[in-house]
């Protein structure tokens, strides 16, 4: 017999309630209670469900599952019908929600899988400053190659390493937006198979663009006007130079990484590019910018920022070189390879060690397992060396100089 209003009043019972043409009433109890409908489809039994008591009455189920008995003459599945109503309701949601919006909460969501506050702050940074002012105000679903090729094109052969991240990044939120429904379809974003086919590739990029760096035989006199800058970029700039390492580890460096006694600064493997430990001998004038830093309360890093807790970042290091009127003749990058051409050129340590101060991978893989020193007290010398000639006097204009170079081979071959 069909139900009535006053039989499912009654049907407390957990089951399922027949009523007619594939119409069923689920109980799971009192106060839950629901329409389901019951239909075969390519010899598989399948329910679908109409929707709870409480907003569907006796009438309005009949007429609902009537509804979707047409949609089977029709050859359309019902539940395969809700799904897809579904989804297009999703995707005209996400309309509503721009890249801004998916990059802000792409952002807080990783917020305890960064490798380092200064991974963080270069993501929103490169994405802030290149890609927000393009498309940051579009909807996530209408995010296309050309909205990409527009924000990659104007860096990707300017700047090409930025250019790679720029991209890597996009990439990312745009995926972050599909696993959340925000968008459909491939990432226009993605490298492999697609952006390749439209621009070069970043290796060959980096082929051609070297860091632009000072000429040694010019370091004294930038490094003389370096040291007559206050403020904690000048200091960062010249501690950088003096240890010959990357503005990342610079920037990143914090106390309890130096031992003054030993004088001597530990990187650790995290923070290096070949991911090895790697222990900086530190020259007398290093020491002496470490010592005449002030500390600041709460702060961990070395050359700390105007942000409370944080740290100076790459634009502050090249705003200073812009400061003293270097306008991209020069890198902060570049000084590594001011470094290498004077160690090179105008000492006798071998490659080797001079390889080693860079942390550079050098050799083979089987010359690497047994060459396990790494060689500290020869590049202890040669951070020395590099700090006097950091320091030689300029001569004032006018003046007559007679530069000697001097060559001098120790019992150790240095």
């Amino acid at each position: 017999m069909a139900l009535s209003v006053k039989k499912i009043a009654r049907l407390n019972e957990p089951g399922r309630y027949f009523d007619r043409d594939n119409l069923y009433l689920q109980v799971r109890n009192e106060a839950n209670k629901s329409w389901l409908m019951r239909y075969t489809l390519d010899g598989r039994e399948r329910w679908c469900g109409l929707g709870p008591l409480r907003t569907l009455d006796l009438e309005d189920a009949r007429a609902r599952c009537r509804k979707f008995r047409q949609m089977l003459l029709d050859g359309i599945d019902p539940i395969e019908y809700k799904r897809q109503r579904r989804a297009a309701k999703r995707l005209e949601d996400a309309k509503s929600v721009t890249f801004e919006d998916c990059l802000r909460q792409y952002l807080a969501q990783h917020e305890r899988k960064w490798k380092s506050l200064k991974h963080r702050q270069q993501f929103e940074t490169t994405v802030t400053q290149y890609v927000l002012p393009k498309i940051g105000k579009l909807s996530v679903a209408a995010i296309d190659t050309g909205l990409v090729l527009r924000c990659l094109e104007p860096i990707w052969e300017r700047i090409p390493v930025t250019g790679g991240r720029v991209r890597n990044r996009i990439e990312a939120v745009l995926d972050w937006a599909k696993v959340h429904e925000y968008r459909t379809g491939d990432n226009p974003a993605r490298w492999s198979g697609h952006l390749d086919n439209l621009l070069p590739a970043p290796g060959e990029l980096n082929a051609r663009k070297h860091h632009a760096a000072l000429p040694y035989a010019e370091l004294p006199a930038f490094f003389s006007q370096l040291s007559n800058q206050d403020g904690v970029a000048a200091r960062a700039v010249e501690f950088l130079i003096l240890t010959a390492a990357r503005a990342g580890e610079v920037t990143g460096a914090v106390w309890n990484e130096i031992n003054l006694r030993e004088r001597t600064w530990a990187i650790p493997a995290a923070r290096m590019k070949a991911k090895k430990d790697h222990k900086v001998p530190l020259s007398d004038r290093a020491v002496e910018i470490l010592q005449q830093l002030p500390r600041q309360e709460g702060n961990p890093h070395i050359f700390a920022g105007t942000n409370k807790g944080g740290t100076l970042n790459d634009l502050s290091l090249r705003r200073l070189l812009k400061a003293l009127g270097r306008n991209g003749d020069i890198t902060i990058h570049g000084f590594r390879s001011t470094f290498s051409d004077w160690a090179h050129e105008r000492t006798n340590y071998n490659n080797h060690t001079i390889e080693q101060a860079l942390a550079h991978t050098i050799g083979s893989d089987v010359e690497r397992a047994y060459r396990r020193g790494d060689l500290f007290e020869k590049r202890r010398r040669l951070m020395a060396d590099w700090a006097r000639y950091c320091s030689t006097p300029v001569a004032e204009e006018g003046a007559t100089v007679v530069a000697i170079n001097r060559r001098v081979r120790s019992l150790d071959g240095t």
